[in-house]
């Protein structure tokens, strides 16, 4: 069988004429070896292909090694769709993704945490390439790496390839401990909150165990995930319990006292420490004793094994609730709209960490806080902006600041802001109802975009945490 290039005339005919009926039966992939189509959560694969037999379908870490397939229209670039293709085959545990519109074929390789190119031809190349392209990714030598990985790996147990749905052959042992990521900028407005809440929203979807800690006095995360219930002061059942007495005491007000489930804002719920307003006038309290800079970071210890991930959402300040925040943290996302003004607050972020924050971290024998990056947040999604003027604000953060700036964006979307303002009636009153926007979405399809931003945001997460 021979493929001509010149037939595939858009994205459908490249899924069909090169995918389907040429390059999937020739690299000896049988129709109950790969699914067209394929959701994992918010992520759609145009195809997903095995080395074994997938009946029924399911992708877990025990999943046989397979290629991810994505076809483009002919007239697309190739190189504005690897962002996309290295988020799914990092994120999904995935060794190889062919990249395709027909005149092009790319074939990448994960390691470690990123992908390489492995193997390029034109598509008027593919017959004479095609041998190329088995060895790499054809079903057989797949089959092949996988059983030679799975008897280094298991060389005590029988050999033979892990079942799909299998889950209890081998039981992976767990290696990471809890991680705890800080949300921070000195400036306010740039979406802290948001992208606080919505994370841990995400990363407790995958099935992660996720404490959300709220040590903001203005209370948005905790209003946000449901906690914030009362009409009334006298009814308030926060004032006695938050964020505040975890720093107050170290001998008692522990976490497992502390902590609140959230009320119907994720499913499944999360784990949240609330805060208060009340912080604002016992800072003083606070202050003057410099193990109250430490105690969050003590406590959470206490925990380690309770939690996979911990987000924390901080003030937009330099006190002592920002420093016992980021005392406490492995990871610091910084969000920012990337504009000069919440540029100038990145040399504070900066000289707050150096002098104050790490050297925290080393007085409790920890090692320096990590940025994992600078996230563009609340960014306009209009095409002239994003064409022109975005990527110079992005230049800046890498030229002039020297600090990494993460893959994933978050959009300013009016879904963002309308999941925290839902509301429910209860007789006469009307009652806060937040949803994450993960939840949302489901509600109303027009929240979609916003979710998949989240959803590509906990999967990079979790890569550069190595979960």
């Amino acid at each position: 069988m021979t493929f001509n290039a010149e037939l595939c005339r858009n994205e459908s005919e490249v899924e069909s004429k090169l995918i389907v009926q040429y390059l999937l039966p020739e690299l000896g992939y049988t129709p109950d070896t790969w699914h067209q189509e394929v959701a994992v959560g918010s992520i759609r694969l145009d195809f997903l292909a095995f080395a074994a037999q997938v009946v029924p379908f399911v992708l877990d870490a025990n999943s046989p090694l397979s290629v991810v397939m994505e076809a483009k229209h002919p007239k697309q670039n190739l190189n504005n769709h690897v962002p996309r293709l290295r988020h799914y085959l990092t994120s999904l545990n995935v060794r190889y993704g062919l990249l395709t519109n027909g005149k092009e074929i790319r074939i990448y390789e994960t390691l470690a945490n990123d992908i390489y190119l492995k193997f390029q031809c034109t598509g008027d190349e593919i017959d004479t390439k095609l041998d190329e392209i088995k060895k790499i990714i054809g079903r057989n030598s797949l089959k092949a790496i996988e059983q030679k990985t799975f008897e280094t790996q298991y060389p005590d147990v029988t050999k033979q390839p892990i079942p799909i749905n299998s889950h209890s052959i081998i039981e992976p042992k767990r290696k990471n401990l809890m991680k705890v990521i800080a949300v921070y900028h000195h400036k306010g407005g740039v979406g802290k909150t948001t992208i606080a809440i919505n994370l841990a929203a995400a990363l407790r979807k995958k099935g992660k165990r996720v404490l959300l800690i709220d040590i903001d006095a203005q209370a948005n995360s905790t209003f946000a995930t449901g906690l914030i219930k009362f009409q009334f002061e006298e009814d308030d059942d926060l004032k006695d319990r938050n964020v505040y007495h975890l720093l107050e005491k170290s001998e008692s007000n522990f976490i497992p006292d502390i902590v609140r489930q959230s009320k119907f804002f994720n499913n499944p719920e999360i784990d949240v420490i609330p805060s208060h307003i009340n912080l604002i006038a016992n800072q003083t309290k606070l202050v003057g004793f410099g193990a109250s800079r430490i105690r969050l970071a003590r406590k959470l210890e206490k925990v380690q094994h309770d939690y996979d991930v911990v987000i924390i959402d901080t003030p937009p300040s330099l006190d002592v609730y920002a420093e016992a925040a980021l005392t406490a943290a492995d990871y610091l996302i910084i969000p920012s709209d990337l504009k000069p003004f919440s540029n100038q607050g990145l040399l504070s972020v900066q000289n707050f960490i150096k002098q104050q924050i790490n050297e925290n971290k080393e007085g409790l024998g920890k090692n320096p806080i990590t940025i994992m990056g600078i996230l563009p947040s609340k960014i306009s999604t209009n095409a002239q902006y994003l064409k022109h003027t975005f990527t110079k604000h992005k230049n800046v953060i890498t030229e002039r600041y020297n600090l990494p700036l993460m893959d994933s964006i978050i959009s300013e979307r009016t879904a963002l802001s309308a999941c925290l303002n839902r509301t429910i009636l209860l007789g006469n009153m009307e009652i806060p109802d937040p949803k994450s926007i993960i939840d949302f979405a489901v509600l109303e399809t027009s929240a979609n975009q916003a979710a998949t931003e989240f959803e590509f945001l906990a999967l990079e997460v979790l890569n550069k945490m190595e979960m």
